[in-house]
């Protein structure tokens, strides 16, 4: 007994040393209302900055473009690396609320795929966040585990080739974020088709990849939580209904959405009333939720989370945008957003943004009677689960053991280790 407790307590602290972030967009142009900014002169609690946008050439196009507005290209690689240099992330966003992305081609594919590779290899972003919010390739189709749209399976197999050249040029994991909108993922609850629940298998299929998503909980209208009970944007309860529907995981008219580890779930909400049509959330409710998310304090509402203790590695928060948290008159003083994630999370330590190529993986896979870990480097806990989102099987893993299956009836399952949902199918 004594050693399984011991075991649970080390388990327990890594879990807890899961670093948040604080993401946010930035407006490569100038707007009177949200001017601009220089990049590296943002506030400094910003870690992750998402530059908006790369876009097509044009709707029919997928050669994708991005040109600096306000600087030249080589000041603005400066200000990149000059972020870069104190240990910030800089990712290049893709599409915007006015953009569509659709790929019903090899063609197109390829075309996206090689511009992005090249928008990366210029200007030495980090990685790409995917902010696709109009086009067939974020359209629900087949399955999650099993798409049929050809634009769906063409995104999917473009940000691979993109990550895949990203490891060719630098030598290191390319880091890779999704920000869809509250229909394309918690939506995929009330229906599973067309914009409803359209991100579920792209997020399925690349979850390995996944270091981010922050699911915009603003322009949202009202949306189904995992209790049955519809939730409104703006509130403390659709801060939590919908965070813990993203790390819980839900069924679908598509199948099983198994839900992502929390330290990768990031809080989306718009900086200051002005930044979004509707969801915006005063800063006290943005705690409230914080706090009984993370289990350090009182549920705020009338949504009771499923999990006891809550989630207190929760990723962080994210925000549109930067340049809107600024704004003096939008909200009562400069950076409001930035200062209650601060208050809420602590100081990041920029170390800790670091990805990690030594990630755990399995093998075989398909697998007949054993699994085998690599990068297994000390005692893990870990759960295995069926597409109905049931635990089948926990326990603690050493180095150089395997995890018996033999058992299992032949299907696809999750291994969850070190907060990673690794898909296996067992033979």
């Amino acid at each position: 007994m004594k050693k399984i407790l011991f075991l649970f307590l080390v388990f327990s602290h890594f879990i807890n040393a899961q670093s948040p972030v604080l993401i946010g967009y930035w407006h490569n142009w100038n707007d009177s209302n949200a001017p601009y900014i220089q990049l590296d002169q943002i506030d400094d609690r910003y870690n992750v900055i998402c530059v908006s946008f790369a876009v097509p050439t044009s709707p029919s196009d997928m050669n994708m473009q991005f040109v600096p507005d306000g600087v030249t290209q080589a000041s603005f690689i400066t200000q990149i690396q000059n972020l870069q240099n104190q240990g910030k992330k800089v990712l290049i966003s893709i599409g915007g609320a006015t953009t569509s992305i659709s790929m019903p081609t090899t063609t197109s594919r390829d075309a996206f795929a090689n511009t992005m590779t090249s928008i990366l290899n210029t200007y030495g972003f980090d990685g790409i966040d995917i902010d696709i919010e109009h086009g067939n390739s974020i359209l629900a189709s087949g399955t999650i585990a099993n798409p049929s749209s050809p634009d769906a399976i063409n995104l999917i197999a473009a940000i691979q080739t993109i990550k895949n050249n990203y490891f060719a040029q630098f030598g290191k994991s390319m880091m890779l974020t999704f920000a869809p909108e509250t229909a394309y993922v918690q939506g995929g609850m009330s229906a599973y088709g067309g914009i409803w629940g359209g991100y579920l298998p792209i997020i399925n299929a690349l979850i390995n990849d996944l270091n981010f998503i922050h699911v915009q909980l603003y322009n949202s209208g009202s949306v189904y939580g995992i209790d049955g009970n519809v939730y409104t944007q703006g509130s403390a309860d659709f801060i939590i209904a919908m965070t813990e529907a993203v790390i819980h995981g839900f069924n679908t008219a598509g199948g099983m959405f198994a839900g992502i580890p929390a330290n990768k779930v990031v809080i989306g909400l718009p900086s200051c009333p002005s930044a979004a049509g509707g969801g915006f959330t005063t800063t006290a409710d943005v705690a409230a939720a914080v706090h009984y998310l993370k289990g350090t304090g009182a549920k705020p509402g009338s949504y009771t989370l499923s999990q006891l203790g809550g989630y207190p590695n929760l990723g962080g928060l994210m925000t549109w945008s930067i340049n809107w948290d600024k704004v003096i008159n939008c909200n009562t003083t400069a950076y409001e957003f930035a200062q209650n994630y601060q208050t809420l999370f602590g100081t990041l330590s920029t170390n800790d943004l670091e990805i990690d190529d030594q990630k755990i993986t399995l093998f075989p896979n398909p697998a007949r009677n054993k699994l085998f870990l690599k990068n297994n480097f000390k005692i893990e806990k870990y759960f295995i689960s069926n597409t109905l989102g049931q635990i089948v099987k926990t326990g603690y893993i050493a180095p150089n053991e395997a995890i018996n299956i033999e058992n299992f009836p032949a299907n696809l399952y999750f291994l969850n280790i070190e907060n990673t949902n690794i898909k296996f199918i067992k033979n």
